[in-house]
């Protein structure tokens, strides 16, 4: 794999680049579908494809390893076969889930032990186990095992939560060192940067993760609670210490606005659920603002629900209709939703690309911005 970088912007750190792998080029910054099941909740693949133009999706370990489970995974010779999708895939590596069970898990030297929220069964996540699992399930890249602090926290819980997510990564490197990719396609590890929003432990964990010299780096721990102006701050900060050489996954980022800011401050990678959920509650994203269409002012309103987007679901389908699917509880209108709003995201994160190229970014940004916080 490659990562290069084609331009940087002149008025912040943004930067457009690419990444490229086995199963196909990547352009950044981008947007990642989560597929946390092995599946984009509502999208068919092919709709991944096209209109949403997806070139990266996202899959979870802790939701695979409980179901199908490896073995199943292993048979169908890795999750992108199982799924029938041909183009890169990342992995979450569970530490997020263990993070939001903290009432079922305990956390110790060794790794997570925590009960299934599907049979209350007890299973154990460690370095060397996450490492194997994700070998197992196939993604191009692999996320190391930490631990995502819950936000508000301590200042010596994060000190202490850092150095055993930083301890973890020895672990999974070596692990990883020491086993080979099952389907052979090239699989890369990604270490996570930690440290709450104490400006001093992003900047700690920062510098050790850029140490480990690994393919790309990511930030974890942000989008848990803490108000923008802190995932900011952190993001900010921690771009500092990061090598520039090196793309920057952002994990579990987030609003339009969010993307747009971060992307300015040398974010390459995103992933969120937000686009589908709040989809499938009827919360759609547009060029010109955000639009509520359970709200009765879309009642007869018969326009598409975005002319401006090149998408044939946004085009063809009107306000009131998607309005009516919603209230109704029909299937359709949260697959409608979905579409669109992924279509939107890609569409964003692209054009994003498109003004940093230019060196138009930061104006087009700052306008962009004002739009995309406004309610309909």
């Amino acid at each position: 794999m490659k990562f290069n970088i084609h331009q940087f912007d002149a008025q912040s750190k943004a930067r457009a680049g690419s990444i490229e792998t086995e199963r196909g080029t990547i352009n950044t910054p981008i947007f990642m579908p989560v597929g946390t099941a092995a599946t984009v909740k509502g999208v068919h693949q092919q709709e991944l494809h096209n209109p949403i133009k997806a070139q990266i999706i996202l899959a979870n370990t802790y939701h695979l390893y409980l179901r199908p489970k490896m073995d199943i995974i292993t048979q169908a010779g890795g999750v992108h076969k199982f799924m029938n999708w041909d183009k890169p895939m990342l992995t979450d590596s569970g530490g997020y889930q263990v993070y939001s069970l903290s009432n079922m898990r305990k956390l110790n030297e060794q790794g997570a032990t925590f009960k299934s929220h599907i049979d209350g069964s007890s299973h154990t996540f460690t370095p060397e186990s996450v490492m194997d699992i994700q070998r197992q399930i196939g993604a191009d890249f692999i996320m190391a095992f930490d631990e995502c602090t819950p936000y508000p926290c301590e200042y010596k819980y994060a000190e202490n939560s850092m150095h055993l997510t930083h301890r973890w990564l020895e672990r999974c490197i070596k692990r990883f060192k020491e086993t080979e990719p099952l389907y052979g396609f090239e699989q890369q590890l990604l270490p996570i940067v930690q440290g709450s929003v104490y400006e001093d432990l992003r900047k700690r964990s920062a510098e050790y993760v850029a140490n480990t010299d690994c393919f790309a780096n990511a930030i974890g721990g942000l989008s848990v609670g803490e108000p923008a102006e802190e995932l900011y701050k952190m993001t900010d900060i921690v771009t500092n210490y990061l090598p520039k050489e090196k793309a920057r996954y952002l994990m579990g980022v987030g609003t339009p606005e969010n993307l747009l800011e971060c992307i300015a401050l040398g974010i390459d990678m995103f992933d969120c659920v937000l686009p589908t959920r709040n989809g499938r509650h009827g919360l759609i994203y547009t060029q010109e603002g955000i639009i509520n269409t359970k709200n009765k002012k879309w009642e007869n309103d018969f326009s598409a629900l975005d002319a401006d987007l090149d998408c044939p679901t946004s085009n063809n389908h009107s306000k009131a209709y998607v309005r009516h699917l919603i209230h109704t509880g029909e299937l359709l209108g949260a697959q409608i939703t979905s579409i669109h709003n992924l279509t939107f995201f890609l569409w964003l994160v692209g054009e994003a690309r498109n003004q940093i190229l230019k060196g138009t970014f930061i104006d087009w940004k700052n306008n962009m911005v004002k739009k995309l916080r406004t309610r309909l």
